[in-house]
């Protein structure tokens, strides 16, 4: 599936399933919580912390598409086609950053 399709199919479901989208402000605040909770499993899967009985490390892929759903409901909501976005923002990391990376010490 391509991000457009993505963007297409969270419309139709938001449409025929979900009644409405939220508000701009209230789907942010959600991405905020979203991000918050793929955070959280991070910390315990790669990080320091352990998992609480009730915590999964396979919730991980679940957390990630939970921030991809309310991002695109942003993007759907706001008239930005992710599909265009990510391409003009890979072009300008590939010139901005040509040599960036690799002239780093701290990489090697």
């Amino acid at each position: 599936m391509e991000i457009r399709q993505a963007q297409q199919e969270v419309d139709l479901w938001i449409k025929t399933i979900g009644v409405r989208y939220f508000s701009e402000l209230t789907n942010m605040a959600i991405l905020t919580e979203e991000v918050g909770e793929l955070a959280r499993i991070m910390a315990r899967k790669y990080g320091d912390q352990s998992f609480k009985k009730n915590e999964s490390p396979e919730a991980l892929a679940d957390e990630m598409a939970d921030v991809l759903w309310v991002l695109i409901c942003l993007a759907n909501q706001t008239g930005v086609d992710l599909t265009e976005a990510f391409q003009r923002n890979m072009e300008k990391k590939t010139i901005r950053d040509a040599s960036r990376h690799k002239d780093n010490e701290k990489l090697r």
